[in-house]
């Protein structure tokens, strides 16, 4: 292991007021589940109305418990079966131990149920900081997270705005807490910075972050494959030295990793070596070959990490060694190291830096605007854009 971690070290040379808008304080509908076959809700004088339906009193009913299940192009709710169903309530309904400010719909999506969260931009975007920042955090990188969020939260409320919903509540997209108490630090940080996002040439952008950068960030269009990424400058990183996992290791069996891949649909045998054959300009392994007793594959780093699992292998800034049974890696950082590190964030909030001169560190070439401004009616999204955000991924 040692070995391995002086390789890596020599490959990586160390090493106001609120003012509510029309635009921000419009609405976000945000998945909290996806797939399910069988959702269960709880909450105080829940009102259940079907999609579509006249939302009369006649038409709905009260309960403290909706059981709702998937069934053939539909949702089964107590019996009734529609198309969808509307829950409101004047105390926040719970799911899976969480709990969530009204509206919540329950529709068919796929073969399963989505549930989705129909509240105020803004009140989400305090479930969010509170998910990706916490409440201790300093005042100014809460700042900087909600701008960030809200970025982010715009772009793919435009990107989607004819799908069932916009966002997902996970590391996919965004995490996002549900009802935040009103006593709560966060909701200043989200009133002192409402309406601004950060502006690409004059549009929304998928404003990205993550956990740690491990010294140094990555341009967008190395890790995610789509067109029309912004040009963002990759920087070496001095804030994310005190980061948890600024550095981390992993063992991992020859035999689970050759399982592994194999579940992933590539089989080559039992892995012999792992052979790292292209890095990117902030030294993140960008290919690696895949040597095993069936033959060999060449691999996306981006997409080994995916297979390996985003909280296994933390990110594609690694070394590896192989030897009879075991690969070692070696490596740096939590995510994929595209936009604001959230731990650097921190570290220079506790520097005394504002929120702004955290942006501007982490996003090189932008500029800080407005969801209200006339001169942005019509936003412009790329037509293709990745999934992941990934605080994590």
């Amino acid at each position: 292991m040692r070995t391995v971690l002086a390789a890596l070290a020599t490959t990586l040379g160390l090493v106001a007021g609120f003012v509510p808008s029309a635009a921000a304080s419009g609405t976000i509908r945000v998945a909290l589940v996806e797939a399910a076959r069988v959702v269960e809700l709880r909450g105080v004088s829940i009102e259940v109305n079907e999609l579509g339906g006249c939302c009369t009193a006649g038409g709905a009913w009260r309960t403290d418990v909706v059981r709702a299940v998937a069934n053939g192009q539909g949702v089964e709710i107590d019996g009734r079966r529609a198309s969808g169903f509307r829950l409101t309530s004047k105390r926040p309904i719970q799911l899976n131990g969480r709990e969530y400010p009204a509206a919540l719909e329950v529709v068919k999506n796929g073969d399963g149920l989505a549930v989705v969260n129909e509240l105020p931009l803004e009140d989400y975007l305090v479930g969010v900081v509170r998910a990706e920042a916490g409440e201790r955090w300093p005042r100014e990188m809460l700042r900087a997270q909600a701008i960030v969020a809200r970025t982010y939260a715009a772009y793919h409320r435009e990107l989607n705005a004819l799908k069932a919903y916009h966002i997902l509540a996970s590391t996919i997209h965004q995490g996002y807490a549900g009802h935040v108490p009103s006593s709560s630090p966060v909701w200043d940080a989200v009133r002192d910075t409402s309406p601004r996002v950060l502006l690409w040439g004059g549009d929304l952008f998928p404003a990205f972050y993550h956990a740690a950068s491990g010294g140094y960030t990555e341009d967008p269009r190395t890790v995610f494959a789509a067109r029309n990424m912004p040009r963002l400058k990759a920087i070496r990183d001095k804030f994310s030295t005190g980061a948890p996992n600024y550095a981390w290791s992993l063992e991992l069996r020859l035999a689970d990793l050759s399982q592994i891949l194999r579940r992933n649909g590539v089989d080559v045998g039992t892995v012999k070596a792992v052979e790292i054959t292209e890095r990117t300009a902030s030294l993140r392994v960008s290919a690696l070959t895949v040597h095993g007793t069936h033959g060999r594959a060449r691999l996306r780093g981006n997409d080994f990490r995916r297979m390996v699992g985003y909280e296994t292998l933390k990110s594609t800034l690694f070394a590896v060694a192989v030897d009879d049974e075991t690969a070692h890696f070696a490596g740096r950082g939590h995510g994929h190291g595209v936009g604001m590190s959230q731990w650097g964030a921190k570290a220079m909030a506790e520097r005394g830096y504002r929120a702004e001169k955290i942006l501007e560190y982490y996003y090189p070439g932008m500029t800080l605007g407005s969801l209200d401004d006339p001169e942005r009616a019509l936003l412009r999204p790329p037509t293709v854009v990745p999934a992941s955000r990934g605080t994590v991924e």
